[in-house]
């Protein structure tokens, strides 16, 4: 029998094996919104710079309508073959989509075919980003003990936002050391070509790591149920319906307190670019630190109480903050609103894939966590930022704030009626 010891260094290893895989998963993926600005003109020359943004904004869009699909084909295949498995394709996919990009022809080269080039590109990438969350997720639950599993998953979201800091932060030392003129003309090219070689890494990482009890288990046994959507709507209702319920509130939270808050305090609080970048880099890099304790607290106090807690902050003090914000005096006054709605926030992102996972059996977990997350997140998390922007457009810029408090409480009435999963949780060790 392996020694105590041995097994925690051989969790370890699995689930940082897993976490590493992630983070180039969400580099990648957040590359292609950070360069945008650089690699716009070379697709669509033609248009205005508005345009030609719009138009690359549009192909973003569609990786995230490609997420549901990926999740459906690829938390089959998970569920069916293993976790390593899925974990292994996943990051072959995005490689190859990274890869495509970087070597993708220009429109004056090549015309109709470089955009078309990108387009097929981040369908590539928008499958596999829709397959590895729930692989991710499914994989490091399984791999995690008993005792520490909101604590080793929070890691799923240290990732999340890990990628996109890498993602930044090459952008701006190229920035630096190349100059706009290069940047422009082939510069941006680095950054998907530098995916590409990671997700090489990470797939022979992949490769070595270890199957999990849970699917071990479940591929042992004689009459196996197959994983199935159907299968699922028909044994599984409450469960994925209370997966889209939370995650419908906590991926539009997350993207607007992130994402659209970047734009925000530019466009409304009125700070100059750069300005607005830092406040939002120091506080997702103290967020993303904040992550494993929120996960190991609720190993002790359950997850319901940090879920719950997020729920009504998020429900009451959206609209405050965001009013604040529109006046806000200072940086550091902007940065402490900013640094309040990500605190609140942690509350779902810290364990909401522990969450989904104990939610149901290993035989149909993986597709179980991935398909209604990624229906959820496509719905309601790939338009938050456009429907903010509409909604101030329009010049009801406040409706917004309504809007993300009401998902919110739709999150906590979800949470308030569902069951302690650190306590329910199906997720087996023997």
């Amino acid at each position: 029998m392996p020694h105590s010891a041995d097994v925690s260094r051989n969790r370890l290893k699995n689930i940082v094996g897993g976490s590493a895989g992630n983070l180039v998963e969400w580099f990648d993926w957040y590359v292609y919104a950070a360069f945008a600005l650089y690699f716009a003109p070379v697709f669509f020359p033609k248009a205005d710079p508005t345009a030609q943004l719009l138009q690359t904004a549009a192909i973003f869009a569609v990786g995230f309508v490609m997420r549901p699909i990926g999740a459906w084909a690829m938390g089959i295949y998970a569920d069916h073959k293993g976790r390593k498995a899925g974990l292994t394709l996943s990051v072959s996919l995005m490689c190859l989509g990274s890869l495509m990009i970087a070597v993708a022809p220009t429109y004056e080269t090549a015309g109709l075919l470089a955009p078309a080039t990108l387009l097929v590109a981040r369908i590539v990438q928008g499958l596999s980003l829709g397959g590895e969350y729930g692989s991710s997720a499914t994989y490091m639950s399984e791999m995690a003990d008993r005792e520490r599993r909101g604590f080793w998953s929070s890691f799923l979201y240290v990732t999340i936002i890990g990628g996109q800091l890498a993602a930044l932060a090459l952008l701006l030392s190229l920035q630096a050391v190349l100059g706009e003129d290069a940047m422009q003309s082939w510069g941006w090219r680095i950054g998907f070509a530098a995916g590409a070689v990671l997700a090489v890494v990470v797939f022979f990482i992949r490769r070595r790591l270890d199957e999990t009890l849970s699917y071990e288990n479940v591929a042992r046994q004689t009459a196996r149920r197959p994983s199935s959507a159907g299968n699922l709507l028909r044994d599984h209702p409450r469960e994925a319906f209370l997966v889209i319920a939370i995650t419908a509130g906590g991926t539009a939270a997350f993207y607007t307190y992130t994402v659209y808050m970047q734009k925000f305090l530019v466009n409304t609080s009125g700070f100059d670019r750069a300005t607005a970048s830092w406040i939002m880099t120091v506080a997702l890099a103290i967020i993303l630190l904040a992550q494993p304790l929120a996960g190991r607290l609720s190993d002790r106090v359950g997850r319901r109480p940090l879920m719950i807690a997020f729920g009504i902050g998020a429900t009451l003090f959206t609209y405050p903050i965001f009013v604040a914000l529109e006046d806000v005096g200072s940086v550091g006054a902007a940065f402490a609103l900013v640094l309040a709605a990500l605190v609140m926030v942690t509350g779902y992102t810290s364990i909401n894939a522990i969450v989904k996972a104990e939610l149901f059996p290993a035989d149909i977990r993986a597709l179980g966590v991935a398909l209604p997350y990624a229906i959820a997140n496509t719905i309601f998390g790939g338009t938050a930022e456009y429907i903010a922007l509409w909604l101030k457009d329009i010049g009801h810029e406040r409706w917004f704030y309504f809007y993300i408090s009401a998902l919110a409480a739709v999150y906590l009435i979800a949470c308030l009626r569902m069951r302690e999963t650190r306590i329910t949780s199906l997720i087996a060790e023997d």
